[in-house]
């Protein structure tokens, strides 16, 4: 029997090395896997998701499983996903990636990568989005961290809601948080909205979270839910 094929589905960027971050990251899944794994988007990058999953052959079965390469739920996972699929019963969607624990493993071995103290104020930058259950994704994503890291923990946003990122360090500075404010990067690849959290004035700055191998296991653990 043929596996279903994975579809990762992004957001999408104009950034080159974001672009090629994605497409790097469903190589190593295509490697580490021996699946079928096709690239769509939701915005900016072409194929859509909604041409990747018309182009796919119907089955009996579970025909692909499209993985949603977003650390939060929202619009682009309710709507533009969901719409995606819904008239094809061969085709299944699978939550964001987040919120998850192994993702705050990325973003905690990338603060000790900077040699970050554990008492310092952290800024879980996250990409932002008007969507409520983005947001609550994000805030259960800063609680992981709070019981992880030893000093506050405050979320800022590259886009959308307040605070915006550099909002996040001038309040974690002006609120007495006087030692080292680092921002955690909570995007997926580099783009518009990684240099917005370079630009925020904090002492540190981490990368965005691929590529790294866990983010595969991950990925890998979605698609598996949905076929077993």
């Amino acid at each position: 029997m043929t596996s279903p094929i994975l579809i990762g589905c992004a957001h999408g960027t104009r950034s080159k090395e974001g672009q090629l971050t994605i497409r790097n990251l469903l190589q190593e899944l295509r490697e580490a896997t021996g699946l079928d794994v096709r690239e769509a988007y939701v915005d900016v990058q072409e194929p859509k998701i909604d041409e990747v999953v018309a182009g796919i052959p119907e089955g009996d079965g579970v025909s692909a499983v499209v993985v949603p390469l977003l650390l939060a739920g929202g619009y682009h996972v309710y709507v533009d996903i969901a719409e995606a699929v819904e008239h094809r019963a061969d085709v299944v969607a699978a939550p964001a990636l987040g919120p998850d624990e192994r993702l705050l493993d990325i973003v905690l071995q990338r603060l000790d990568a900077q040699g970050v103290e554990h008492d310092a104020t952290v800024i879980l930058a996250a990409a932002g989005s008007s969507d409520p259950r983005s947001q609550a994704d994000t805030e259960r994503a800063a609680e992981m961290l709070r019981e992880r890291w030893g000093g506050p923990v405050r979320i800022g946003f590259a886009a959308g809601p307040k605070p915006s990122v550099a909002d996040a360090v001038a309040q974690a500075r002006t609120n007495g948080e006087d030692g080292i404010v680092a921002v955690a990067s909570y995007l997926l690849a580099p783009g518009l909205f990684q240099r917005r959290l370079e630009d925020a004035g904090a002492d540190y700055v981490t990368g965005p979270l691929a590529p790294h191998p866990i983010l595969l296991e991950i990925v890998a653990d979605h698609f598996n839910d949905l076929i077993a």
